[in-house]
């Protein structure tokens, strides 16, 4: 069977991902219970780190041991591409050993040349361009507390950043309202928004108000505002997001049964307030323990 990559939700079907979705539920359920469930014993899981992760590390991590495999973590130090060693060259050896790679980047190009020369599934667990299992978790989150996505109004607040594109990847995908609402200058990537244009529902658009953009939102949705590895722009970014933040005022323009969500980790009474990310409409905790499950749907599809 031709091997298949997790690099973009871009590149997979609705049908696929409502399948992951049916597998995830299936597999949260039985974690939950303590029913076992490990369709990937002896198999093994490379996780590539550039950028440290707590979420991505411990979910991958936890992820494959529930499932009866294994998952080793490659530091920056273990796995220098393109330093020590080319891109391909470690694919090539990676997929040697293991059963799938797990690659948390800076520089989109390097999963795409890791899933080229791997023969085994790439899984990306972050890109500065990308962040599709946050996404795929986020919207699984939402499905579970509303119960359906078309036709909600989903609001994200804050940087066009790796996971504001891999919203408008989404909505290419599902018939929701996605606003991305970023001050003058920090849109997301112009290609991912073309290519939402030319591919999508036409029902993702940007703004620069957020008082007008959370109007009656089903979900509002943030991120930091400084990126790891932007900490040198950080004093320009507070500046130009002020404003930004999702606060209790800004919460009361959205419905009262609207969610709030955060991928974390969380710069508290920064982009967003105590009150907000602690309050009854928060639902960042069940989003942040669903990476586990989602990803664990993901191993299986990819691997099993």
């Amino acid at each position: 069977m031709e091997k298949r990559d997790f690099i973009s939700i871009a590149d997979y079907s609705r049908e696929w991902i409502e399948e992951i979705f049916r597998l995830t539920d299936e597999i949260k359920k039985k974690t939950i219970s303590g029913e076992g469930y490990c369709p990937l014993i002896g198999k093994t899981l490379a996780m590539v780190f550039q950028k440290p992760s707590a979420r991505t590390r411990i979910s991958f991590e936890v992820g494959m041991y529930q499932l009866g495999g294994h998952a080793l973590y490659l530091s920056p130090g273990d796995i220098q591409m393109g330093k020590r060693e080319s891109t391909a060259d470690i694919a090539r050896v990676l997929s040697r050993y293991n059963d799938g790679i797990m690659a948390r980047l800076f520089a989109h190009k390097e999963i795409i040349e890791l899933a080229e020369n791997a023969t085994i599934p790439v899984i990306n667990g972050l890109t500065d361009l990308l962040h599709p299992c946050q996404v795929m978790t986020d919207l699984f989150t939402i499905y579970e507390h509303k119960k359906y996505v078309d036709n909600l109004k989903i609001v994200f607040i804050g940087d066009g950043n790796n996971v504001a594109n891999s919203w408008i990847n989404m909505s290419t995908k599902f018939p929701f309202e996605l606003i991305v609402c970023c001050p003058v200058g920090y849109e997301p990537d112009s290609s991912i928004m073309e290519f939402a244009k030319k591919k999508g529902f036409n029902n993702f658009r940007i703004m620069h108000e957020p008082f007008e953009a959370a109007k009656k939102a089903d979900v509002l949705y943030t991120d930091v505002w400084v990126s790891m590895g932007q900490e040198k722009d950080a004093d320009e970014k507070k500046k130009a997001f002020d404003g930004f933040r999702i606060d209790s005022k800004l919460l009361s323009e959205a419905k009262d049964d609207c969610l709030v969500m955060h991928c974390l980790p969380a710069h508290r009474e920064e982009e967003i307030t105590d009150e907000v990310i602690d309050g009854p409409n928060s639902v960042v905790f069940d989003e942040a323990e669903n990476r586990l499950h989602v990803q664990k749907a993901i191993l299986v599809d990819l691997i099993k």
